[in-house]
């Protein structure tokens, strides 16, 4: 705890002066352009990793980087993705998994969680990215973690279609819709490609894009 309470006393000597426009301009509202939704583990700094300043990133992160399908009750993800898409205004939604990932070691082995009956459940909204992966190999197991995480993603993503404000966006053409994994030990950053349904490098994918967009409006 201690460096953790250093490195506050340090922002606040040697890196608050340096931005205090920034902040001044922030103290008082924000408009972010993006909701990232990521997951919780500590090795996943979102701000560092998209070299992001404060107000950028309008972020909601949980255990396994999951958006519960819509349903009546409130849940703490699902205002949050109201409020970013119907308050904010956000124009793109980003669904980040990543290696390693421990929520989704989780999900294929639910039975080890019986201790754990609060992140069972909540993995319970991982369930149809394993079943996606069983139905391809005939079983889903730490074999195919990596293969899991991305499904998990693409998962997620339809969940967040089920969102009333998400879906009259998207149709509207105002909110675009990502997912994204970050490998941990490399760095790089993989994006999903709807036209080929592939993962590929995101400078590859958005420079597809970026040409698929100026030929259309040419």
């Amino acid at each position: 705890m201690d460096h953790v309470v250093d490195g506050i006393l340090k922002f606040k000597r040697d890196v608050f002066p340096d931005h205090r426009e920034l902040f001044g301009e922030l103290a008082t509202g924000q408009s972010p352009e993006v909701l990232l939704v990521t997951c919780a583990d500590s090795r996943i700094d979102p701000n560092l990793v998209t070299q992001t300043k404060p107000g950028d990133l309008f972020i909601c992160r949980n255990a396994g980087n999951i958006v519960p399908p819509h349903v009546s009750q409130a849940g703490g993800v699902t205002a949050s993705i109201e409020y970013a898409v119907a308050v904010l205004g956000v124009e793109h939604i980003v669904v980040c998994g990543h290696t390693d990932c421990g929520a989704m070691k989780g999900a294929l082995a639910t039975e080890a969680l019986t201790d754990l009956p609060h992140v069972k459940e909540w993995l319970d909204h991982a369930r149809s990215a394993v079943e996606v992966v069983r139905a391809r190999h005939g079983h889903c197991g730490p074999e195919h973690l990596d293969e899991l995480t991305r499904e998990n993603v693409l998962q997620q993503i339809q969940h967040l279609r089920t969102h009333p404000v998400v879906a009259a966006r998207v149709r509207a053409g105002t909110l675009q819709l990502h997912g994204w994994i970050y490998d941990i030990e490399t760095g790089e950053v993989s994006c999903y490609e709807e036209e080929t349904d592939q993962f590929m490098p995101i400078a590859e994918r958005y420079e597809r894009l970026a040409a698929r967009q100026a030929a259309a409006s040419a």
